[in-house]
């Protein structure tokens, strides 16, 4: 039976005044970090006030059900913990615990970790990565019974595996097309390396834009990066420097339009009077730049709920999803 109006740890931080890392180190009986008893003795307090339930089954965990989520890498700052951050909440309502692996694309390694899940009550494992890729699963899926689905992630050559990822082509072409409503026409586009399946989709998107609107496709208003800021204020300098400049430029990512940003200001050119600008992802930091930044919010809330979802549900249908983001629409691309 699934339980309805669960008490969350943010429920328990708000009343308890604390944030929610705190919360779930006291409730996960973590000691590796430095807290007061007083603070362990006002969260356990709260909790059982507000009628959180599991903090019996933290005592004796070995038997809950569990969904293994095995990452390749991840940063910081990545919009992809929205989906990890759902899938935890989404095991939760399916009576299982979401548990976190990251392997540094060591499959050795990731290998080992699934040989150990087999031994315990694995519900199923996500197989994910913080950038759209295309992978190569014959070794994941010759090693286990346990059932696995890609997040983020397909494999061209697996079609009955299942796959959850955002459709970057559509993202990208919606840009594009936003910024062609706003009466750009020559648009640039500042991308990331060739090889990353993400970089091919959006530029792939750009250009279907461009087309169905009767512009022309004009390669040299295209600009290749590593995704680093330095790249992309130098590929914004390159094209300030056609003799047909850009009014338009869309960025494969937040943090490419803030090399763009910075370069577009050493120039004097001004964000949207003279130049328009889309990013791409909408990590929190877009709205805060100046002006704020137009980008592509990503589903991975949902896509990552999807997943654990299928699992627990014990689907086993060749499930693919495919999900477009919503344009956040803000002030450097409407004049």
């Amino acid at each position: 039976m699934k339980r309805k109006n669960k008490v969350t740890m943010n429920d328990i931080a708000r009343a308890a005044g604390v944030s929610q890392a705190t919360v779930s180190l006291v409730l996960n009986q973590s000691r590796n970090i430095k807290l007061s008893d007083e603070t362990r003795q006002r969260v356990i307090a709260v909790a059982n006030e507000l009628g959180y339930d599991r903090l019996s089954p933290l005592h004796a965990p070995r038997n809950q059900d569990e969904v293994a989520l095995l990452l390749s890498s991840l940063q910081s700052y990545d919009p992809f913990i929205d989906a990890i951050s759902q899938a935890r909440e989404a095991a939760w309502r399916n009576e299982a615990m979401l548990t976190v692996y990251e392997y540094g694309d060591d499959v050795a390694l990731a290998l080992n970790i699934i040989r150990q899940l087999e031994k315990r009550n694995c519900v199923g494992i996500i197989l994910a990565s913080p950038v759209t890729t295309l992978v190569d699963m014959t070794d994941f899926q010759d090693c286990t019974r346990l059932p696995l689905v890609l997040l983020n992630q397909r494999d061209p050559d697996s079609p009955l595996l299942p796959s959850f990822v955002p459709d970057d082509y559509a993202n990208a072409f919606q840009v594009t097309r936003h910024l062609i409503a706003c009466g750009a026409t020559r648009i640039a586009h500042i991308t990331g390396e060739s090889w990353m399946e993400a970089s091919r989709q959006r530029l792939a998107g750009y250009q279907a834009a461009l087309q169905q609107a009767g512009l022309a496709l004009d390669e040299s208003l295209v600009r290749q990066t590593n995704w680093q800021f330095s790249e992309s204020f130098t590929a914004t300098e390159s094209l300030l420097q056609l003799h047909a400049r850009p009014d338009a430029i869309f960025c494969a990512s937040d943090w490419l339009a803030i090399g763009c940003y910075q370069a577009l200001a050493v120039n004097g050119i001004r964000i949207p009077q003279d130049m328009l600008l889309a990013g791409y992802d909408d990590q929190k930091i877009s709205e805060q730049l100046t002006p704020a930044l137009t980008s592509v919010q990503l589903p991975y809330s949902e896509l990552g709920r999807l997943a654990v979802e299928y699992l627990c549900n014990q689907e086993d249908a060749a499930t693919h999803v495919t999900l477009a983001g919503r344009l956040k629409v803000r002030a450097s691309s409407t004049r």
